[in-house]
């Protein structure tokens, strides 16, 4: 590599793609996502390599610059990458660019495995979630009722960050960050959520905490989560589950 000029993405894949201990390469970020890229974007590229192998290439780990960040593991590291973890939804949503794996199929199989959380792992999860959320809304509805408005934006503000982790695992999906949201909701909605609606509802309880809009929104999980069998973590709750319902109407595209 010429050190008077920085690693270029296209030379590096025809690098690895000739190396035979290479078995897969994996593009993760804004360029997996179409339309998501930009003139500021790097790529973002994982290098696999076959357990036991040996490759030159292992010295551009950790390699980080402005147009290209470099992570090279064993094909163990790889399986068990992001599971679960922050990760989980970059490799979800990543793009194949070289698999060598089980006919040419391995590495796409292991980041469909990442996209997908396991039916146990999301009830467990969900119940915390669900929990957190309670939480969080029910102080957000206390501080609006008590006149404190600034804490109960505040309040409100934490608890989408539950209620979106919520609604992604009881789908069995990694929730995306925040900068993917969108991207990931008009491609793959939520089943049963009006997408433009939901984005709206979030968007209108981080910036303001309206109390009425995180009720609707409230009232329509609550639903959702009893026929996910998850009743008892609201109900134990006791009568602090009337100050989350309150009387208000549906918000429009987040009925129950």
């Amino acid at each position: 590599m010429d050190s008077e000029r920085p690693l270029s993405y296209d030379t590096l894949v025809t690098r690895a793609v000739a190396d035979p201990s290479v078995v897969g390469l994996v593009l993760k970020g804004s360029r997996a996502h179409d339309g998501m890229a930009t003139e500021h974007s790097d790529h973002d590229l994982y290098i696999v390599v076959a357990d036991g192998a040996t490759t030159e290439l292992s010295a551009l780990h950790g390699n980080r610059s402005a147009t290209l960040d470099v992570i090279v593991m064993p094909l163990a590291g790889f399986r068990a990458a992001g599971m679960p973890g922050f990760e989980r939804y970059a490799l979800a949503r990543a793009r194949v660019v070289l698999d060598r794996l089980d006919g040419g199929t391995g590495i796409a199989r292991l980041l469909a495995e990442k996209g997908r959380l396991d039916a146990d792992e999301a009830f467990r999860e969900a119940g915390d979630l669900l929990d957190a959320y309670a939480n969080s809304l029910y102080r957000s509805l206390k501080n609006d009722r008590d006149g404190q408005p600034l804490a109960a934006r505040l309040d409100a503000a934490d608890s989408v960050r539950f209620l979106l982790e919520l609604l992604f695992t009881l789908d069995r999906r990694p929730r995306p960050y925040n900068k993917y949201l969108e991207w990931e909701l008009t491609r793959y909605p939520l089943p049963g959520w009006d997408t433009g609606a939901l984005l709206e509802a979030v968007g209108r309880i981080s910036s303001t905490g309206d109390a009425a809009v995180q009720r609707s929104v409230f009232a329509r999980v609550e639903a959702d989560v009893r026929r996910a069998g998850l009743g008892a973590v609201l109900d134990a709750w006791g009568e602090d589950l009337e100050l989350m319902r309150g009387e208000t109407g549906p918000y429009p595209g987040v009925r129950p």
